[in-house]
C-alpha cells in the first residue's frame, strides 16, 4: 500500500497543480476584462459576453458594457494569452534545443531578429502580402536569426555552454539593435512614435484582426512542439545520445528552429519585444513538474498566458490614464530572476568542481 501511494503522489500533485493553474487562468482572464478605466463587475462581464454571443438586445448601460468588453478588452486579453503562450513554449523548446536552461527568445537574440524584421516592414512601408506582411517579415527574420544563433552557439557533446550562448546573444542583440536604431532614425515622426512604444512592448494596438492573424501560427506551433515532446526530451540529453536513441537530430533541429521562429513572430509582430517570459515560465514549471516536455509544453503555454495577462493588467492600471510599457514590467521581474539563475548555475558548477 505504501509503494502504491508513493507512485500516485507525483501524479496527484500534477493534477492539483494543473487545477490551480487553470483556476488562476480563469481568474486572471475575467479580472483583465473587468478591471480598467471603466470598472465592471463579474456579472457585467458575463452579461456582456452572453449578449453579443446570443444577440440579446441590451439597454444603454448594457450596450456600453458590451462595447467595453468586446471592442476594447477581450481582443487585448486574448492577444496577451497568445503572446504569453507563444513565448513561454518557445522558451521551453529552445532550452531543449540548445541544451541550456538560460536559452530564451529575448536573451539569445531571436526576439531582436524578429523585431528587426517587423521594423523593416514598418519603416520601409512594405505591403506585399497585405495584413500578413508584418508577421511574415518577423517570421523570416526570426528564422534567419535562430539559424545563425544555433550555428554559433551549437551545444557540444557535454551539453550547452552558458557563456558561449550568452555572448552570442549579446552580439546578436547588439547587431539587431544597431540596425533597428538606424531604421528608427530614418522613420517619420508618426512611425517613430509607434516604434518607440512598440520596442518596449505593448498590447495597446491589439484588435480582433491581430487575434485572427496571430492565433493560427501560435496554435499550430504549440501543437507541433507538443507532438515533438519525446524527441525534445532525448535532445536535451545531448545530440550524440539522441542520435543513438534514433532521433534524426538534423531534421529535428530544423523543425524546432522553424517552429520557434514561427512562435516568436506570432508574439512580437503585434506586441513588440517582451522579454523573459520564455526564461521564467519554463524554468519555474520545470522545477515544479519535472523536465518532461509532454507536461512542460502545455504547462508553459498556460503559465505564459497567465503571466502576460497579469503583466498587461498591471501595465493598464498602474498609472492611469497612461499606460506603462509591458516590457518595462517584464524586465523588472525577469531581470532579477535571470541574475538569480546565473548565480545558481555558477554556484552549482563551483560545487561540482
Amino acid at each position: 500500500m505504501t509503494s502504491k501511494s508513493v507512485v500516485k503522489k507525483p501524479a496527484e500533485h500534477r493534477v492539483l497543480f494543473a487545477v490551480l493553474v487553470g483556476l488562476f487562468l480563469v481568474l486572471a482572464f475575467f479580472s483583465s476584462i473587468a478591471i480598467g478605466a471603466v470598472s465592471l463587475s463579474l456579472t457585467d462581464v458575463i452579461n456582456a459576453l452572453y449578449a453579443r454571443i446570443a444577440s440579446v438586445q441590451s439597454d444603454d448601460i448594457g450596450r456600453l458594457n458590451e462595447a467595453v468588453v468586446w471592442d476594447l478588452r477581450l481582443s487585448r486579453v486574448i492577444t496577451a494569452m497568445i503572446v504569453g503562450a507563444s513565448l513561454a513554449t518557445c522558451g521551453a523548446a529552445m532550452q531543449g534545443l540548445f541544451g541550456n536552461p538560460l536559452a530564451d527568445p529575448g536573451i539569445v537574440g531571436v526576439s531582436s531578429g524578429a523585431s528587426l524584421g517587423a521594423i523593416i516592414v514598418v519603416v520601409l512601408q512594405i505591403s506585399t502580402f497585405g495584413i500578413w506582411t508584418l508577421p511574415i517579415g518577423a517570421f523570416v527574420a526570426g528564422v534567419a536569426t535562430t539559424f545563425l544563433i544555433y550555428a554559433l552557439a551549437r551545444p557540444g557533446k557535454d551539453g550547452g555552454d552558458n557563456t558561449k550562448l550568452l555572448l552570442v546573444g549579446i552580439a546578436v542583440n547588439a547587431i539587431g539593435g544597431a540596425f533597428a536604431g538606424y531604421l528608427t532614425y530614418l522613420a517619420t515622426a508618426e512611425q517613430l512614435q509607434s516604434l518607440t512604444f512598440w520596442s518596449m512592448g505593448s498590447l495597446s494596438g491589439a484588435k480582433w484582426i491581430t487575434v485572427a492573424i496571430s492565433l493560427p501560427p501560435a496554435v499550430i506551433g504549440i501543437w507541433l512542439l507538443y507532438r515533438w515532446s519525446r524527441p525534445l526530451d532525448l535532445l536535451a540529453l545531448g545530440e550524440r545520445q539522441a542520435r543513438h536513441l534514433g532521433v534524426d537530430v538534423t531534421v529535428l533541429r530544423r523543425k524546432l528552429i522553424f517552429v520557434t521562429a514561427l512562435l516568436v513572430a506570432a508574439a512580437v509582430s503585434f506586441s513588440g519585444t517582451i522579454g523573459f517570459v520564455g526564461l521564467v515560465i519554463p524554468h519555474l514549471f520545470r522545477l515544479m513538474i519535472g523536465p518532461a516536455h509532454r507536461l512542460l509544453i502545455p504547462f508553459s503555454a498556460a503559465g505564459g498566458a497567465l503571466l502576460v495577462m497579469l503583466a498587461d493588467l498591471a501595465a493598464r492600471t498602474l498609472d492611469p490614464p497612461s499606460e506603462v510599457p509591458i516590457g518595462v514590467i517584464m524586465g523588472s521581474l525577469g531581470g532579477p530572476f535571470f541574475l538569480w539563475m546565473i548565480y545558481r548555475s555558477s554556484k552549482a558548477r563551483g560545487g561540482q568542481e
